[in-house]
Parts: C-alpha cells; sequence; structure tokens
C-alpha cells in the first residue's frame, strides 16, 4: 500500500489512524498542500478529487476518507472499526459523519485560503471562523457523547469515530478552540494518545512534518 497524503491533513489523519489500528503495513508519500501538489496534472490524472489522502492498494488508486476507512475495515476486518452491533455501528456512523460533513467542508484548507484571498479576511478573523463552525458541529456532539457513555473510548476500543474525532481535535487546537467544556470528548482524546497506533500517526511523528525533519 502506498499513502499520499499531507502530515497536517485531518483526511489524511484519519486514514493513517485506520491504517496503524489495523496493524497494515504502508509506504508514507507526502503531498505538500501548501504547494498544491496535489492539484498537478500528474495526480489529478489518478485522483480526479485532487485531493489527501489517496491510497493506492490492490491495483486502485483509491480516494475520499470515509470511504477509504469503510473500505478497509471491509477489505481487512479484523480488527473491526466498526461494531457489531447495528445500533451501535449507527451511533459511530452519527458522530463520525457529524465530523466528517459538517466540519470539514467549511474548515479545509482552500476554504480558509479563499477567505484571505478573495473577502481580504485577516488571520484572526479566520481563526474566528473556523471557531465558530467547530462549536456549531462539536457542543451538540459532546452532549451526545454524555448520552452514549462514559469510558475512554465511545465503544469498547478506538474505531470508526475515534479515526475521526482525534484529527478534527488536533486540527481545532491549531486555531485556539477551548474544548474545556468537552471533558468526554478530552478523556477520549487522552485515552487515545497513549496508544502506539495513534502516536504513529500523529501529524507531529510524519516525515514530512518540517519541525521533524529539522530536528
Amino acid at each position: 500500500m502506498k499513502l499520499y497524503g499531507y502530515y497536517r491533513s485531518s483526511t489524511s489523519f484519519r486514514l493513517r489512524i485506520a491504517l496503524e489500528l489495523k496493524g497494515l503495513e504502508y509506504e508514507n508519500i507526502p503531498v505538500n498542500l501548501l504547494q498544491s501538489e496535489q492539484k498537478a496534472k500528474d495526480f489529478t490524472s489518478r485522483n480526479a478529487f485532487g485531493s489527501v489522502p489517496m491510497l493506492e492498494a490492490d491495483g486502485r488508486d483509491r480516494a475520499q476518507s470515509m470511504a477509504l476507512i469503510e473500505w478497509l475495515d471491509e477489505a481487512y476486518p479484523e480488527p473491526a472499526l466498526l461494531p457489531t452491533d447495528i445500533e451501535d455501528r449507527y451511533t459511530a456512523r452519527e458522530l463520525a459523519y457529524a465530523i466528517a460533513t459538517e466540519l470539514h467542508a467549511p474548515l479545509n484548507l482552500p476554504i480558509l485560503k479563499y477567505l484571505g484571498s478573495e473577502y481580504g479576511k485577516s488571520q484572526e478573523e479566520i481563526g474566528e471562523w473556523y471557531r465558530h463552525w467547530l462549536a456549531r458541529t462539536l457542543d451538540p456532539l459532546e452532549k451526545r457523547l454524555e448520552q452514549v457513555g462514559s469510558g475512554d473510548f465511545l465503544f469498547d476500543g478506538p474505531g470508526f469515530f475515534e479515526v475521526c474525532l482525534l484529527p478534527q481535535m488536533y486540527n481545532a487546537r491549531r486555531f485556539s478552540f477551548d474544548f474545556s467544556d468537552k471533558p468526554r470528548m478530552e478523556r477520549i482524546e487522552r485515552a487515545c494518545l497513549a496508544l502506539p497506533a495513534f502516536q504513529r500517526a500523529h501529524p507531529d511523528n510524519q516525515p514530512d512534518n518540517p519541525e521533524r525533519t529539522a530536528q
């Protein structure tokens, strides 16, 4: 497997976590979003979306992180990312897709660049935009987490939901989002970050992280 991604991309981070939890070996191939390498002709000829992550696996290039994660769970069913019980699977998808569908679109890099280049918004104003939309989804998400459990994870261990939550929390902290009123999220985050799979997938430990390569 070859994973084309960017160290700080939340969607790339999602897929790295899923691959690590599955114990699957893969080659990490950096794609620099800041230099728009994902829009190069040789890349878009393989991935028409011009996005990361892209996974080269089983003779095919695959795009779109959520579809990729579910494909991995079907192609490599052990250990499972989704629970066995149909209602638990629904809950995991409900919470994960709240992040994937409500937050990624308004908060991804092209949108943030557009706010600055086309509307003249300052970095401070862009940060306010970012935190506003985070709160619109993460506030009710915390309430749902309080309703469905109180443990270290959504269910017995990390899975589909945690794969989506941790990257979003990582990016939210980059924009100074306050999690002090979200103890369930912070508990899950602490439990996940203590695990080797999440540590290996973390942006701090990726080969294209400039802070890592400068050391």
